[in-house]
């Protein structure tokens, strides 16, 4: 299990007085203890970090681990027993108001609007692609890896576009739409393996620039477009890892796009992480720091989204593999970090440190899940056998 870095020397305690008694019960649920010998126990460096749970959640606990206010010897498994425990969901109730008040702004605003789609690309996928580079595989997948027989990162990413192109019966000379496109693998496994032409889109200009140079010589466009705004005629189209980014107000939206765009013996994959419950926000802190305006879609939005436009054919789901993608992420990321350093500063470290960690745990809890959905139309004019395995 990964250990408390040595590159991240804490400073001397600051401590004056024992954790609160409400932060302790909060805790015990989870079997997790301040200053515990345990590997998963909180050790606190100074008395603050009570302070900003108590006036900003979990927002303020992050920011605080951020901070060096506090630190754990293996963050995935206490994230995965706070979830497990419901630790999350009872401190979120503390702050109710402050909840209702998100979910109004959330229901009188669009989070997710044209205008604002842009903001996560720059935010997030913008911020250096050395950084993603040094902590994804070959094919830079920034998405679950499926890991039914793969040995390693770089197998569960080939295995998962493999198994895309085959969910979607790829054949040669059809054009394939891909609706959030990363940085360009899937585009390019497609082109060479199942001879596709592809138009993808994105909202990040730096995953533009490095797809458009990994398709180079291929029959791939990358476009710098918002989903709504797509025109054109497809055999088949995917989106994968992009779903999130879409919200609640514009799930109805996003498949009647799509079904405007691809033809009526075409297949969709959509490839998603899903919440278990339906919920109205993100996690404050994951917003604030890594996805803005980010939702997370339940099964029942999806269905009740999609009913009319598309059928559902095959609904897959191995959320699991999700915990295993991102620690190999993070052991990527931590070993490439020396070169990094400089650039980004320990304060960014310890920021990444937590976003792939905490998902890991909800993953691992099964809060989180991954599903892929192949979706037809009604007019799709014959029987669609389910795949599983990789060849």
């Amino acid at each position: 299990m990964p250990t408390v870095s040595s590159r991240e020397l804490q400073p001397e305690r600051r401590r004056e007085s024992s954790p609160p008694k409400a932060l302790v019960e909060l805790m015990a649920p989870a079997d997790v203890r301040f200053d515990g010998d345990r590997p998963w126990d909180i050790q606190v460096y100074d008395d603050e970090l009570y302070q900003r749970v108590f006036t900003s959640g979990s927002l303020g606990f992050g920011e605080a681990y951020m901070d060096g206010l506090w630190d754990t010897a293996q963050m995935d498994v206490l994230f995965y027993r706070f979830m497990r425990a419901g630790t999350d969901e009872r401190l979120a109730g503390w702050f109710k108001l402050r909840l209702l008040g998100e979910m109004l702004r959330r229901y009188l605003f669009n989070q997710q609007s044209v205008s604002r789609a842009f903001q996560v690309g720059k935010q997030h996928y913008d911020i250096g692609n050395d950084i993603f580079e040094a902590m994804l595989d070959s094919s830079m997948s920034y998405s679950c890896g499926y890991w039914e027989h793969a040995e390693n990162l770089e197998q569960a990413q080939q295995h998962k576009l493999d198994l895309i192109c085959r969910k979607l019966q790829l054949k040669p000379g059809e054009k394939l739409l891909e609706i959030g496109c990363g940085w360009g693998g899937l585009m390019q496994h497609a082109a060479e393996n199942y001879g596709v032409e592809v138009v993808g889109l994105t909202v990040s200009k730096e995953q533009q620039k490095l797809a458009q140079a990994r398709c180079e010589g291929l029959p791939v466009k990358v476009d710098l477009m918002d989903y709504r705004e797509a025109t054109g005629h497809y055999d088949k189209a995917v989106s994968v890892g992009m779903f999130e980014h879409v919200g609640e107000k514009n799930y109805r939206t996003y498949f009647e796009t799509v079904n405007r765009l691809l033809s009526d013996d075409g297949i969709f994959l959509l490839h998603t992480i899903g919440n278990r419950k339906t919920t109205k926000a993100l996690d404050p802190w994951i917003e604030k720091y890594i996805f803005p305006n980010g939702k997370l879609p339940s099964a029942r939005e999806i269905t009740q989204a999609l009913e009319g436009c598309f059928l559902i054919e095959d609904w897959h789901n191995f959320g699991q593999d999700y915990d295993r993608t991102l620690m190999a992420w993070w052991q990527n990321f931590d070993r490439a970090w020396p070169k990094l350093e400089s650039r980004y500063g320990r304060r960014f470290y310890r920021m990444w440190k937590y976003y792939l960690h905490t998902c890991a745990g909800f993953f691992r809890s099964r809060q989180g899940q991954l599903w892929q959905l192949v979706l037809t139309k009604r007019s799709y004019p014959s029987t669609y056998r389910s795949i599983r395995t990789v060849i």
